[in-house]
């Protein structure tokens, strides 16, 4: 038994390093924009806001601050049923062009995000439509940087990086290494031409591809996943018009969770998305991945249990597990100017064996905590 656990978890382990060294060798693919950069198509920018009195101010200020042509910005927001300031606060900016939906829906539903999105798409004049969340902020040239690669690049959808920022804790600067290896992997597939998984809080499309998905079809009874499992629908038939925006200007910043049971009911919801894959190499890769996390709690457990013969393997299994992370988030780090965050990963490397075995269970059953409502 302890012969064929130290095998699975050898082998586990070196299809572990190979996945993640191609996935370095798909953001080492991925050209960082360059030349002039210049928008021409009408644009609308989407946020979905619920309760959010503290922090829409701050990111409506930065979007209507953009260097960015006022003829071809429309920026939307929708109030998904809040309970506070946050429509009020919309409307003191209407007098500068910013549009206010807000939803009242009578009916229990999962997916209030996707019907807040639609609604907008529904109405907006914008050829390309970005989405962003009402707790992001970004630097003046975001829009530009982000439209102008889109036309360049003449693709149908443009995923571009969302790092956290303004970190108050250790725990918030350990989820700041975690979310960036996150952003990372979903560059890398798009570099690789096997887009896995994106941000909708910096996620541009064409209105006419969204159309021609039929919208959220198929995947709007989950709360989540108006990101991740569109931009599945969109590489299904049009892998090689998809991107990612490989530069500094076209980051978005939004905060870390302040606390354990808010990053898990996170990682909860992002996790339920994977029900819905229908890519059958996604899912093979996520199990694969999952499982590796699993053999190797029950390897350390063993150790620690005293089986040596099992401890070796294990040390093995680790350090190559840490090597390989390293060499990937390293140019990450670099692209965000956090290499201090480096010093992080040893502590990462090991709570992700714990964390990626619960959240693959969890984010599977049951309902979790979003905005203060139960969904699934």
């Amino acid at each position: 038994m302890i012969q064929i656990l130290s095998y699975l978890l050898i082998s586990f382990a070196c299809v572990y390093g190979i996945l993640v060294l191609w996935m370095r060798r798909g953001w080492a693919q991925i050209q960082a924009p360059h030349g002039n950069l210049i928008p021409t198509k009408m644009v609308s920018v989407i946020i979905a806001a619920r309760n959010e009195e503290l922090n829409i101010r701050r990111t409506i200020e930065c979007i209507l601050n953009q260097a960015f042509p006022k003829d071809l910005l429309e920026l939307i927001i929708i109030d998904d049923h809040s309970d506070d300031n946050t429509s009020a606060i919309v409307k003191e900016f209407t007098e500068r062009g910013v549009k206010l939906i807000q939803l009242n829906e009578n009916g229990r539903m999962n997916s209030y995000k996707k019907l807040a999105i639609s609604r907008a798409i529904d109405c907006c004049k914008g050829e390309i439509v970005i989405t962003t969340d009402a707790d992001c902020r970004m630097g003046p040239n975001w829009l530009k940087t982000v439209i102008g690669t889109f036309e360049k690049e003449d693709v149908y959808l443009l995923s571009s990086p969302v790092l956290y920022s303004e970190e108050k804790s250790f725990f918030e600067r350990l989820q700041t290494l975690e979310f960036l290896y996150l952003i990372g992997l979903g560059a890398a597939g798009i570099g690789n031409r096997k887009p896995t998984t994106c941000n909708g809080a910096n996620l541009a499309y064409r209105k006419d591809i969204f159309r021609e998905m039929g919208g959220f079809k198929g995947i709007d009874e989950l709360a989540s996943g108006d990101d991740e499992l569109f931009l599945h629908k969109v590489a299904e038939k049009y892998p090689e018009r998809i991107a990612f925006c490989k530069s500094e200007d076209a980051i978005v910043y939004t905060d870390a969770k302040p606390d354990l049971r808010s990053f898990i009911s996170q990682r909860r919801r992002w996790a339920s998305k994977s029900t819905k894959y229908k890519n059958k190499g996604v899912i093979a890769l996520g199990i694969a991945i999952w499982l590796f996390n699993v053999l190797l709690l029950v390897g350390v457990a063993l150790a620690i249990a005293g089986i040596k013969t099992l401890g070796w393997v294990v040390f093995f299994a680790l350090l190559l597990k840490v090597v390989v992370e390293f060499l990937f988030i390293q140019p990450l780090t670099t692209f965000a100017r956090r290499t201090t965050l480096l010093w992080y990963l040893p502590i990462l490397s090991l709570a992700h064996i714990l964390y990626l075995t619960y959240i693959g269970i969890l984010g599977n059953i049951g309902k979790y905590d979003w905005k203060g409502r139960q969904v699934k």
